[in-house]
């Protein structure tokens, strides 16, 4: 394992060139309503070599505009990547098939081969959907790795046209010998519902290549997370499930722990606010304890869950070597049950695992179980109150399209403000993100730089959510490990070589008298190494330590 690592960290370093086949107009607010507005991006492409992935996010894009972009795609066979969220801002709803349907005709013409297709944030309903349903379907989409649609509004009607569509393209892909895997499924915020999340639990079985899955905040109940369970245990490479903020109650929760142990390759379980209850909880613990051997971080925070029950989760993690995170914030575990669960953690030297406590609800109230069969009951009538909302959301539609705009949809509750030290102990790119332009100043303030071993464990966090495709992600990691390491060696105290070594240590190049445990390598760890040995900050002779272990 180490000389994969060393191998793929000498690769990675020895890297001085990427080449860009990409061109990008990210953000940059245009207004682009007819051919004319867009005849320099037109020019561009036209003359782009190779052309593989085109960035139109933050701009506005309107039908003839879409049309002319098309045009100018329809010779570029060697494209992969649609990088189009956020570009429908103020457009009328009917504005957006026409322009979708365009830009996927144009990509069929030219016969691309797509890895990665994100039209997150357009909020375009179900009829955005059927924009982009024969792009779906055709062999462009046969070699898709990458669906995001976050943000879009679909709706139960966009969610069963999408998840028919992929069905589609894997039946007539699998006829040609070259099945669709699709890998990545993001669709948080689209009020998919049962029926919509009962739709794509059909077409990811089918699959069975997941390696991610985002679909929180969907307004799902236990019938519909039941049905993504059944679908999950198919795609034994899944990694990450986030289900964030949906409605599992005892039943959902029960059948999404049977799941669990399908998965031995999963490393981050994110079910917070999905009322889990008690029962839910021992359930999952039960699938935790008996498998999940790279459990890297469980979120069972804000679910109603007591402190029995999380101490049964905590005793389930005992054995996770790879663990980085346990979050039970938010249930009812009461001050006694808060200072249980601390002491069990400390206990088995996890104590630093174990994330904030500070949202506890206190004890269960005693009339719990009356909440329950309450909520049970108020399942059950889900259909009835669903028809309700929809026609309330139908009647704004139309009002928002008799404005001439198109509203945003906003999240179903508002997320708790994230902070430094939560983003440390459980980093994810988002949170680095919402830290907001001041972040590289915040992280250099949060962490101690006296401690060289704390340093470079603080470095690995913030590497470890970089991704190469986002841009904001990317300039947003290497700014923050900019500030931190560069006041770290300007600090006289500071050891540049216990910095290496811990650094060495936690990559699992050496190992460690202390016993500390390597974290799980990622891409972002070497290519965030990779641009620091190039700074000025940082030391030759440091270089020369690391050179020694790649020679090797």
């Amino acid at each position: 394992m180490a000389t994969d690592i060393v191998a793929q960290l000498a690769d990675s370093l020895a890297k001085t060139e990427v080449e860009e086949r990409e061109l990008s107009y990210k953000g940059q607010g245009r207004k682009l309503d007819d051919a004319q507005s867009v005849e320099e991006i037109v020019k561009e492409i036209k003359d782009f070599e190779g052309l593989q992935a085109l960035r139109l996010e933050g701009n506005t894009i309107g039908v003839e505009a879409a049309r002319a972009i098309a045009k100018a795609l329809e010779t570029k066979s060697e494209f992969k990547c649609c990088y189009w969220s956020d570009m429908f801002t103020g457009r009328l709803r009917c504005e957006i098939p026409p322009a979708l349907n365009s830009l996927g005709d144009a990509l069929m013409l030219a016969g691309a081969r797509l890895t990665v297709l994100d039209l997150s944030d357009n909020a375009f309903g179900p009829d955005g959907v059927k924009g982009i349903e024969n792009l779906l379907k055709s062999s462009t989409c046969y070699t898709l790795q990458e669906l995001r649609l976050n943000n879009c509004g679909m709706g139960i009607g966009g969610g069963k046209i999408l998840a028919t569509s992929l069905i589609q393209c894997y039946q007539k892909s699998s006829a040609e010998g070259a099945p669709l895997s699709l890998k990545v499924f993001v669709a948080g915020r689209n009020r998919l519902e049962n029926d919509g999340a009962t739709a794509l639990a059909q077409a990811f079985q089918l699959m069975g290549s997941l390696e991610e899955v985002h679909v929180p905040q969907n307004g799902i109940n236990h019938p519909g997370v039941t049905a993504l369970a059944t679908a999950v245990k198919h795609n034994t490479g899944l990694r990450i499930l986030n289900l964030n903020d949906n409605t599992f109650t005892e039943k959902g929760a029960v059948a999404m722990a049977q799941a669990l142990t399908h998965l031995h390759s999963i490393q981050v379980i994110n079910f917070g606010d999905c009322l889990v209850r008690p029962e839910g909880a021992k359930a999952i613990a039960k699938s935790v304890a008996e498998g999940l051997p790279i459990l890297r971080e469980l979120n069972l925070s804000f679910g109603e869950i007591t402190a029995e029950a999380a101490l049964a989760v905590a005793h389930a993690v005992k054995s996770k070597g790879q663990l980085e995170k346990l979050d039970l914030n938010g249930n009812y575990l009461g001050e006694d049950g808060c200072k249980a669960l601390k002491d069990v953690m400390e206990d088995m030297n996890m104590g630093e695992l174990l994330g904030s406590l500070s949202d506890d609800e206190g004890g269960p109230d005693d009339d719990d179980d009356d909440d329950e069969e309450e909520d049970e009951d108020e399942e059950e009538d889900d259909e009835e109150v669903d028809e309700e909302e929809i026609e309330e959301e139908e009647e704004e539609e139309e009002e928002e399209e008799e404005n001439g705009s198109i509203k945003l949809s906003t999240p179903a509750s508002a997320s708790r403000p994230p902070d430094v030290s939560s983003f440390l102990i459980f980093p994810s790119p988002d949170k680095l993100l919402k830290l907001g332009p001041k972040r590289a100043l915040l992280i250099e303030q949060q962490v101690d730089v006296s401690d060289a071993a704390k340093t470079a464990e603080a470095f690995l966090k913030i590497a470890s959510v970089y991704k190469e495709e986002n841009n904001d992600v990317k300039n947003a990691v290497l700014d923050s490990i900019d500030a931190l390491l560069r006041k770290a060696f300007s600090t006289p105290s500071f050891q540049g070589f216990n910095f290496v070594s811990s650094l060495l240590v936690l990559l699992g190049l050496i190992k460690s008298e202390d016993k500390v445990r390597p974290m799980l390598v990622v891409p972002g760890h070497l290519l965030a190494l990779e641009h620091v040995v190039r700074q000025d900050y940082f030391p030759k002779e440091n270089v020369a330590v690391l050179q020694a272990f790649m020679s090797r």
